[in-house]
């Protein structure tokens, strides 16, 4: 089976659709698909539901899909560093499940794993725990969290061979194999593509029975969220 498509239009061509419930990967600006995102937003779907732990910058990430509105509702941790999001949700003009960002990982882990809900201490006596199902355990109260199971994960992978194992680097193993695990259909954008083998086995961070379908892209942007200078002592 060939998991390999000549681009990232190609491989969400026929499985992308107004409404979908999608995970996106990443932390900020860290590990995110971006040929993916820029290929979700060419295809013009919207009402999109979107897990993901933010919604990436202003014009960059996720917030490209925000600007184009083909989003209409976040299930996200975070708010913070993009503008647009904050407006569209103080506005009413986005629906915002905000989840902590434990819970969250979580919800994902656990579809993946086919969990269909589970037991946390996190947000209880909270608005987080607002109609949700408690109970005690051990003497102490927990708050049910239904898991999540989206119709697509848009991943970003380092490396991967071509049976779609997967190999993921630093800071971009967050989010990106539990969503990847989650998504009915998964699909992967990676920087590097090698033969089935090449990964050693003990070095595969996540089996390529999650994988569906794989990108090839090279020479990503990898924007840095927030640049830091700082002068040396004596210049």
């Amino acid at each position: 089976m060939n998991k390999i498509f000549p681009s990232a239009a190609e491989a969400l061509k026929d499985i992308v659709a107004d409404g979908q419930l999608m995970a996106v990967g990443g932390f900020g600006l860290c590990g995110i698909p971006e040929a993916l995102i820029d290929a979700l937003r060419d295809s013009g779907v919207k009402g999109l539901t979107v897990i993901s732990n933010n919604a990436g910058v202003d014009g960059f990430g996720l917030g490209k899909l925000l600007e184009t509105r083909q989003i209409k509702r976040m299930i996200s941790s975070y708010v913070g560093e993009n503008k647009e999001f904050e407006r569209q949700y103080l506005a009413g003009e986005l629906e915002l499940e905000f989840t902590p960002q434990g819970t969250l990982a979580e919800k994902l882990r656990a579809g993946g794993a086919g969990i269909p809900a589970f037991f946390t201490k996190t947000g209880v006596g909270t608005i987080v725990a607002e109609g949700k199902e408690l109970r005690e355990f051990d003497g102490e109260t927990y708050v049910m969290e239904r898991s999540l199971v989206p119709d697509v994960s848009l991943v970003k992978a380092h490396r991967a061979d071509r049976s779609g194992n997967l190999q993921f680097r630093y800071t971009a193993r967050n989010f990106n194999p539990a969503a990847a695990m989650a998504g009915r259909i998964c699909v992967v954008e990676v920087e590097e593509i090698v033969e089935t083998g090449a990964i050693h086995p003990d070095q595969v961070h996540l089996p390529g029975v999650y994988v569906h379908r794989i990108v090839h892209n090279p020479t990503p942007e990898k924007r840095i969220e927030k640049r830091t200078i700082t002068e040396k002592a004596g210049v």
